[in-house]
């Protein structure tokens, strides 16, 4: 898991960071939860939360590789800094008011390590919703049909559904000529 702040090709490491972005998953139930719970606390940079993926997102972050996004927390600084992954955790506990103590502690090197076990914990869960819940019907919340799968060797991979192709006017039932 990527815990690296991307800045370099920008020069974007000198700029201030006064507004972040923070993309994530709206059909996740945890990553709806905490959504709703960064909005309750008092900011001190701005959050703006958008779906991952949605035209919105798109269209503020066209650069953005929006599939990595969607395998992982992604933050978006205002000067074009990203965070993924337990950096992005953290730079999201900086930005409030009552957690900017803690985001300084999960910035040293054993910090990290511990943000990073959250988060490998946080996808663990959401790969429990993907995955179909035996005896239920329909399967869990995320039953695999968008196309994203979890695996704990891999992490979250994207292959897109196969649509069936429709069948040939023949194929279903008509009279052909001879």
């Amino acid at each position: 898991m990527d815990t690296t702040v991307s800045t370099a090709d920008r020069g974007a490491e000198r700029a201030p960071v006064r507004r972040l972005t923070v993309l994530y998953d709206a059909r996740c139930p945890l990553c709806s939860f905490l959504r709703d719970w960064l909005v309750r606390q008092r900011q001190l940079v701005p959050l703006d939360l958008v779906p991952v993926g949605s035209p919105e997102a798109r269209n503020r972050f066209p650069y953005l590789d929006h599939a990595a996004a969607f395998e992982e927390i992604t933050v978006v600084g205002d000067g074009g800094q990203v965070y993924r992954g337990a950096a992005a955790w953290v730079v999201c506990l900086w930005a409030l008011a009552e957690y900017r103590p803690l985001s300084h502690r999960f910035s040293t090197p054993s910090g990290m390590r511990l943000a990073r076990g959250a988060v490998l914990a946080a996808a663990k869960y959401r790969g429990a919703q993907w995955q179909p819940r035996s005896g239920a019907a329909g399967g869990g919340a995320y039953d695999g049909r968008a196309g994203w799968v979890y695996t704990p060797a891999a992490g979250w991979t994207y292959a897109p559904p196969t649509v069936p192709e429709a069948p040939a006017a023949c194929d279903t039932g008509c009279a052909t000529p001879d």
